[in-house]
């Protein structure tokens, strides 16, 4: 029986990064070495692989949508010679990476599995090493067909994940959904929790860096910082609101931005600022001035999710009913109604 072939991405991070004298950073070639060294993935357990390096090497806080998109456009040049891929990506942005290509790659019906570490290879002590194994091993197990993230024995769903560790280990979590599978002794996959295949063909849809904002309400918010930022050419706009989706109610400026944003036709979605729960649009009456000027509730996605799946929908063309609507659809597991 032949072995299976999984193209690894790397974008930089900290996982392939290497000292300088201005701290760790990534450095084109040294990855590459530093696998050829490592005679774990000789084994025979080891799917067949190749390194592709993208162009330039980015620390994860300078991934933006114009990596998103190359990304992308790497995975469908090589999608039919490989049977998965894995993603080797710094851990600052990488549930947003995660919660994009899960819009962007439609129908997928092969493993994505998005990994890094929080101590890079060069270093003696290190989580890079498991994570990368663990996440090709189940990249060329290939019955998981859609975008993941895998981090320290768990395989996380990539739009319901969200990094809550800047320094320990377990940096990651699915605060509104199961894993999909855990890494102990074995690697034990839950299929219950995994998305349906589709007939449709794969293909990718990419995205277009349209303007949109991330506000985050707190106590004695003054909204009238808000007024000039609703503008023609602001698209979206995510809202972090208290518990289930409330907003204080003192400050008629709110009210200004929220007409003005309809005048526009600026799609505004609130999530909640607890890291588990839902966002319910008009379960308390300080959340009622959101239901009465037509802001969606993004239930219990994560605000990571929440924004890439506007660029998703504002790039695939939708009038801003249809993006509302499809806001509050579960398009690729991203939401529980």
């Amino acid at each position: 029986m032949s072995k299976k072939n999984v193209c690894i991405i790397y974008t930089g991070g900290t996982i392939g990064m290497t000292k300088t004298k201005n701290g760790y950073a990534p450095q084109r070639g040294y990855l590459p070495f530093l696998l050829s060294q490592m005679p774990e993935l000789q084994s025979s357990q080891i799917p067949d692989y190749i390194l592709i390096e993208l162009n330039p090497l980015l620390d994860s806080s300078n991934i933006s949508v114009k990596e998103w998109n190359l990304i992308g456009k790497t995975i469908l040049q090589n999608y039919d010679q490989f049977d998965g891929f894995v993603i080797l990506h710094g851990t600052d942005t990488m549930a947003y990476t995660a919660s994009a290509l899960s819009f962007m790659l439609e129908n997928l019906k092969k493993p994505v599995i998005i990994t890094g570490s929080q101590i890079p290879f060069c270093e003696i002590r290190n989580d890079a090493k498991d994570n990368l194994i663990t996440a090709l091993l189940i990249a060329a197990e290939g019955t998981i067909p859609e975008v993941c993230l895998y981090f320290s024995q768990k395989l996380f769903r990539g739009n319901r994940s969200t990094k809550m560790s800047a320094d320990e280990l377990i940096a990651f979590d699915s605060p509104n959904y199961p894993a999909l599978a855990q890494a102990g002794i074995r690697i034990t996959i839950d299929k219950n929790n995994i998305l349906k295949q589709t007939d449709e063909p794969f293909s990718l849809q990419l995205l277009t860096e349209y303007r949109i904002a991330v506000l985050k309400i707190f106590p004695g918010l003054q909204f009238g910082i808000f007024e000039d930022l609703v503008s023609a050419d602001l698209k979206g706009i995510v809202l972090e609101a208290f518990g289930a989706g409330n907003i204080p109610n003192y400050d008629q400026a709110f009210l200004r931005t929220l007409e003005n944003a309809a005048k526009n036709e600026t799609i505004i979605a609130v999530c909640t600022q607890c890291f588990k729960g839902s966002a319910r649009i008009g379960d308390y009456e300080s959340s009622l001035p959101l239901q009465k000027n037509g802001v969606v509730s993004a239930y219990d996605m994560t605000v990571e999710a929440t924004v890439t799946k506007l660029y998703y929908l504002i790039s695939k063309g939708y009038s801003k009913i249809e993006i509302e609507a499809k806001m509050q659809e579960n398009l690729r597991g991203e939401l529980t109604i």
